[in-house]
């Protein structure tokens, strides 16, 4: 028995897909796959990372869709998890990458994905991480994903001119720019700076030699009204705060309206022994960190709510320096004094 209405639904979109419930589509007698869509645009989204996409499969398979040829989807359905896992992300990322979100009726395999899909809009690094993802899924998971995208496709698909403009977003798109160092106005002046990374160290903890924050637990609903897990930044040392944010970071300033953008560099751990929260770090292209903004002082379990929400999200929407988050309406007023800086990051479990 299908419990959920989630999967309620999207039995009903495989019903209605695959011509399930009609016999002459099961009985393999309606074969109308013409004509075939225009895949060529395709092409243009960076989600592929310049991998070859097999764009005639892609829109063999949107034609079956759209007739409800069920014996003609499964042939190249498989073909396309099995062979051209490039092709598969392209499809799923026309759809999910001009979603503001990927929905309730998603699997949890396509919520967990669409954030990178949508980030890699702008970012290749999150592009090239999408692919990543779906390269790296068992066949289980590629299904699901595969399964929500063509449920898309077979009522319609993107529009045309939103994947276009997705692509002109790519290429157009600025890169964003860190705030000046202010140790720049010194170097300037041919004043020699010494920084802690020109400092031989050896076993000394530099994460105690730059400011530090704290966290706090919250949640706050995507767009379109879903649950997610979120952490809000405040200040420990005196030297946390906006400035050193804005210098250390590229998050976006927020002012809680929609959702800041996702950076799978930025990774929240997670302990799953004791269900615990064990630090925030952005991790550099070695896959070292290379940033550390907050580590647990001691091992604190969540609640089984919060960390329910966590595991079902892997992702969190970190916000910060706020120095009173627990006060009501503090978070917002740091929005409206635009002091608020956000991020989503993904949550790395071990």
């Amino acid at each position: 028995m299908v419990k959920s209405h989630g999967k309620k639904q999207r039995a009903k979109n495989r019903s209605r897909r695959t011509g399930a419930a009609h016999a002459s589509a099961a009985a393999n007698t309606v074969h109308r796959h013409e004509p075939l869509p225009d895949m060529a645009i395709l092409e243009g989204l960076p989600h592929h990372a310049g991998r070859e996409l097999d764009t005639e499969l892609a829109a063999r398979l949107v034609a079956a869709c759209r007739v409800r040829c069920l014996p003609c989807q499964r042939t190249l359905t498989q073909k396309l998890r099995t062979e051209q896992r490039p092709t598969l992300v392209a499809l799923a990322a026309a759809i999910y990458g001009t979603l503001p979100t990927a929905g309730s009726v998603a699997s949890p395999t396509t919520q967990a994905w669409a954030p990178l899909a949508r980030a890699g809009k702008t970012d290749p690094a999150a592009a090239a991480e999408a692919l990543a993802a779906v390269e790296e899924m068992d066949d289980a998971s590629a299904s699901e994903l595969l399964e929500d995208t063509l449920d898309h496709w077979a009522m319609g698909g993107a529009a045309p001119d939103e994947i276009a403009d997705m692509i002109k977003v790519v290429h157009d798109a600025p890169p964003r720019q860190r705030p000046a160092d202010p140790l720049d106005t010194f170097r300037n002046a041919g004043i020699k700076v010494v920084t802690l990374d020109d400092l031989d160290l050896g076993d000394v903890d530099t994460y105690y030699l730059a400011p530090n924050y704290g966290v706090t637990l919250m949640k706050t609903d995507t767009p379109d009204g879903q649950p997610m897990p979120m952490l809000v930044l405040y200040p420990e040392t005196e030297d946390a705060g906006i400035e050193d944010l804005e210098a250390r970071t590229d998050w976006e300033h927020w002012g809680l309206h929609g959702m800041p953008d996702l950076d799978p560099r930025w990774r929240v751990r997670a302990r799953v022994a004791d269900r615990s929260l064990r630090g925030l770090v952005r991790t550099g292209p070695d896959g070292e960190d290379d940033i550390e903004l907050w580590r647990a002082a001691e091992t604190v379990s969540l609640p089984e709510q919060w960390w329910g929400l966590l595991d079902r999200v892997q992702h969190v929407l970190v916000a910060g320096p706020v120095k009173t988050p627990e006060d009501p309406g503090a978070l917002a007023a740091a929005g409206d004094a635009g002091e608020l800086l956000a991020v989503i990051a993904r949550v790395k479990f071990v």
